[in-house]
């Protein structure tokens, strides 16, 4: 009788030590590329950049690297990079961003002197 009651105790000890998560020290949620969510605040003053991008020889190493790092920017909604038609589409908060930041933050990416930014355009949306 006291062999199966202790059996029983360290089975719901067990029990009880294997339920119990912690989930205060869980990471952020994270999106299926394996990058952190960022929060997307709404925008005060919603524009749509388009611009040219000259220097890209690649499209992971270049194009996605410079759509990730304009993605990261404080204010962008949203940024797209094509490379077979070297041109990128930003969703920007002009609030907080000018379309003169996104291109130093494209120029400024590698060396800062591989990519060239030209035919920037900008509209309220």
């Amino acid at each position: 009788m006291k062999i199966s009651k202790s059996i029983v105790m360290f089975v719901l000890s067990a029990l009880f030590f294997v339920g119990c998560k912690d989930t205060a020290s869980k990471p952020k949620a994270e999106t299926k590329d394996n990058v952190p969510n960022k929060e997307v605040a709404i925008p005060v003053k919603p524009e749509l950049a388009t611009f040219t991008i000259d220097g890209m020889s690649c499209e992971i190493g270049c194009a996605k690297t410079i759509e990730e790092k304009l993605s990261g920017m404080q204010g962008v909604q949203e940024a797209k990079v094509d490379f077979e038609g070297k041109l990128a589409t930003v969703k920007f908060d002009a609030d907080k961003l000018s379309a003169q930041d996104l291109t130093k933050a494209v120029e400024s990416a590698a060396d800062g002197k591989t990519y060239k930014v030209s035919n920037c355009k900008t509209s309220k949306i």
